[in-house]
């Protein structure tokens, strides 16, 4: 192939991501009005948006550790390397910073600069206070997290369609989660 098919091969690769990430931040914008609609508050609509997210992750795992072999990680900072340096960037194609991390190392906070569920998003003011419209992504890290055995909250710190400068995940660490290890992978 010549080096300009090569090029033009990379290139609508890359169209075809925009337009895939696209068609993810309307689709998601569709469905957040949907709950907002059927649920009538926002706090119930938050809870919604984990547990799909959370659904989303789970089965986001299996295709992540299907396109990328690797060990398993053995601490909860291994774990939240590899969402912020690969998963993030492979799945919304945003990279993601991971700061604040506590002595224990068990919190930490995620940083984007970028949010794509919140492209083309104004959020009414009645759901300013209240609606954490990318709460999917807590959810999508609560279930790839417990696939992979690791007992974590996430949490909306800012989010970047409030006015702050950039969209914050606070991440705590509760624990593994012993009885959901398959037999022969605990090393304890």
């Amino acid at each position: 192939m010549s080096r300009q098919g090569s090029a033009a091969v990379g290139r609508g690769t890359a169209e075809v991501r925009k337009v895939n990430v696209d068609l993810l931040s309307l689709t998601y914008g569709a469905l957040v009005y949907q709950l907002v609609k059927d649920y009538q508050d926002d706090d119930e609509v938050n809870r919604e948006l984990v547990k799909i997210g959370a659904n989303m992750g789970e089965r986001l795992v299996e295709d992540f550790l299907a396109r990328n072999p690797m060990p398993r990680c053995r601490a909860f900072q291994e774990s939240v390397d590899v969402v912020c340096r690969t998963a993030f960037k492979q799945y919304l194609g945003v990279t993601v910073e991971c700061t604040g991390w506590n002595a224990a190392l068990t919190e930490c906070v995620l940083v984007l600069k970028e949010n794509p569920l919140a492209d083309f998003v104004e959020l009414p003011e009645r759901h300013q206070s209240k609606l954490c419209y990318s709460n999917v992504l807590c959810g999508v890290i609560e279930g790839a997290m417990m696939a992979v055995h690791q007992d974590v909250r996430a949490s909306f710190l800012h989010d970047a369609l409030l006015g702050h400068p950039t969209t914050e995940i606070k991440l705590t660490f509760h624990g593994i989660i012993k009885d959901t290890i398959p037999a022969g992978e605990d090393d304890d």
